[in-house]
């Protein structure tokens, strides 16, 4: 049996199943990433919501595990030479999970690294410009009346759309036929931009055609189906 005691976290959110990799997580743009990585993998795995409307992720016993305050992180208890590991960052755990299992990352070196620039591209500007577009067109930031910070992260949106766009072109996915952690990293983004954030028309969304083909192929997925739905909301 695996012993987890020694992670604060799990004193605050126990492990009902501590021989299974325990996600701690909520159903965002960047938590769905691991959940739908866990289902596509079909590893066995103990999900844990992390209620950031209620400030969980800033709970001493939080911290401990992620000290950056964000969801998803993980606790594998059969991590590198069979000892407990835990992570956070969720482009860190795409790349741990793939490695662990040898899956969504090619094997040859070369496209291995092109893969992984990919996913430094969704975490580095797809995920920053797009969470701002929703900040500032959605939530509080609307109500400012300067709208000049809505409109360059609107325009900056629309250009990192039109290098996927560009990326996908006579491409299913986005390291051509297969399906990797570049794809797993970016499609709950560019779901949530053009859903949850309601912000198609602000970044002529409809003119495009591989990056919508690309998402409905992906949204296709039984596991990224059940993916964007682990945790269910409180």
């Amino acid at each position: 049996m695996s012993d987890l005691s020694s992670f604060p976290i799990t004193k605050r959110w126990p492990a009902q199943h501590p021989e299974r990799l325990q996600l701690y997580s909520l159903p965002t743009p960047n938590g769905v990433k691991v959940s739908i990585m866990l289902e596509e993998l079909g590893l066995p795995y103990e999900v844990h919501l992390i209620d950031i409307g209620k400030n969980e992720s800033w709970t001493p016993e939080y911290l401990a595990l992620n000290p950056n305050g964000k969801i998803p992180a993980i606790i594998d208890p059969d991590g590198p030479d069979g000892k407990p590991l835990a992570l956070f960052e969720s482009g860190a755990i795409l790349l741990y999970l793939a490695e662990k299992t040898g899956k969504f990352l090619p094997s040859d070196p070369a496209r291995r690294y092109e893969t992984i620039q990919w996913v430094f591209f969704q975490m580095a500007a797809i995920g920053p410009m797009f969470g701002q577009v929703g900040f500032f067109h959605k939530f509080a930031g609307r109500e400012i009346e300067d709208k000049r910070p809505l409109e360059r992260y609107q325009n900056e949106s629309k250009r990192l759309l039109g290098v996927l766009e560009t990326r996908l072109e006579g491409r299913q996915w986005i390291m051509d036929d297969e399906y990797t952690i570049a794809d797993i990293a970016t499609l709950g983004w560019v779901r949530n931009l053009v859903g949850f954030y309601g912000a198609g028309d602000l970044v002529d969304y409809a003119s495009l055609k591989n990056v919508p083909a690309w998402l409905e192929r992906g949204l296709a997925r039984p596991a990224v189906q059940r993916g964007l739905d682990i945790p269910k909301r409180p």
